[in-house]
């Protein structure tokens, strides 16, 4: 039987986008998948069509996917199934409704957007339109975050009671600045910049597949407490703590991050798991980065001293040299198209949207602020978020 083929239109033609088309392009094969297929028909720059050529050129994109100048015309093209929005989270809600509102099934970058209310309205929209709508974490697909899903759902380490988990660069300088300019997306307040959502939301990852996905019935909303320290250059957040409690669960997580301190200082596991999961018997460590893990560890009491060492090798297609691991959303949405389903069993929209309420309070905690521009609920297709004026 032939695989069921998704056409994907790429909106942005950025850092973020590159890699995930270039997963795209991989055999299935390679990771050992033959029920699906992925196929690239358009990308859009909002800048230039020039720039969504050379992006598809640069790519070596096969058949003949046309190039867009403007995101509007890449939601008009008929071929376009699904579009992956990789434009800065500031930009997402906007972004993502003109998908919907064209009836364009859509995968958005993380984090979905910067208020909980805007992921609440992109959540009715998806379903009033009966549309397919998923926040690409990443993580999640991955062979390695399913596997340690199944251990603690089978008991494997007991009743989990807590959770560290951290996804940090070190970006500083002696004087207390940062590498980025002050205008980076990191850092910039008018992109949503700043550790929490671009990198916090990896621990949060692990936090909330841990201990909120795998609660059954109807899901404790967990109670927030933040601290953040805040760039005195452009009042984004660069420290970030936020712990979460599941009283009715009797578990509790912390989860950090930074623009200052590295989870890894020297990049080659030295400094111990990125991720603890603890149970009552025994816990498992996920090696960083967060967004990547590629070994866990399992330690179990009743076994002392026996650590159980996993390697989870990201699949590469040999002919391209090339492999991240984003193949396996991409696959993830392909299989739901498939069968007919709205949203994704391993991040369903109800989820998408407790994370960023619980982002959204941290960073109210925080003292940090966002333009109106980009935390407004109200949609306006010729906003400058949509136009390419912003």
């Amino acid at each position: 039987m032939a695989p069921f083929t998704l056409n994907w239109g790429i909106m942005a033609t950025g850092g973020i986008a590159t890699t995930f088309a270039k997963d795209l392009l991989n055999d299935p094969s390679a990771r050992d998948v033959s029920d699906v297929a992925h196929t690239i028909v358009a990308a859009a720059s909002s800048s230039s069509q020039s720039r969504a050529e050379a992006f598809l050129g640069d790519l070596g994109v096969p058949g003949s996917p046309k190039a867009y100048g403007s995101y509007a015309e890449l939601v008009a093209n008929p071929d376009v199934q699904i579009v992956y929005v990789a434009t800065p989270h500031s930009h997402h809600f906007q972004n993502a409704m003109l998908c919907l509102e064209a009836g364009k099934h859509v995968l958005c970058e993380k984090a979905l957007t910067v208020t909980g209310s805007q992921a609440k309205k992109l959540v009715a929209k998806a379903k009033e339109k009966k549309l397919f709508f998923m926040e690409a974490v990443w993580t999640r697909y991955f062979p390695l975050s399913i596997k340690i899903r199944e251990m603690i759902t089978s008991n494997e380490i007991g009743d989990v009671h807590r959770v560290f988990a951290d996804n940090s660069i070190d970006s500083s300088k002696p004087d207390g600045s940062l590498t980025f300019p002050d205008d980076n997306r990191m850092v910039n307040i008018n992109l949503a910049g700043g550790a929490l959502l671009d990198l916090g939301i990896y621990s949060l990852t692990w936090v909330f597949q841990t201990l909120y996905h795998l609660q059954s019935g109807t899901k404790e909303k967990p109670r927030v407490v933040a601290s953040i320290d805040k760039y005195d250059r452009t009042g984004a957040d660069v420290d970030t703590t936020v712990i979460v409690s599941f009283a009715q669960h009797k578990s509790v997580a912390i989860a950090t991050t930074s623009l200052r301190a590295a989870s890894d200082v020297d990049s080659k596991g030295t400094a111990g798991p990125a991720i603890k999961i603890q149970g009552t018997k025994g816990e498992i460590q996920v090696m960083g980065p967060a967004y990547r893990p590629q070994q866990y560890r399992v330690i179990r009491k009743e076994k002392p001293g026996d650590i159980e060492i996993v390697d989870c090798p990201i699949p590469q297609d040999e002919a391209r040299n090339w492999g991240q691991g984003m193949f396996w959303e991409a696959d993830e949405c392909a299989r739901c198209l498939r069968d007919g389903k709205l949203e994704s069993a391993t991040l369903p929209w109800e989820e998408s949207v407790v994370m960023m309420e619980v982002m959204e309070e941290a960073l109210r905690q925080g003292g940090v602020e966002y333009p109106e521009v980009i935390t407004t609920d109200v949609y306006d297709p010729n906003s400058p978020l949509n136009t390419g004026k912003a």
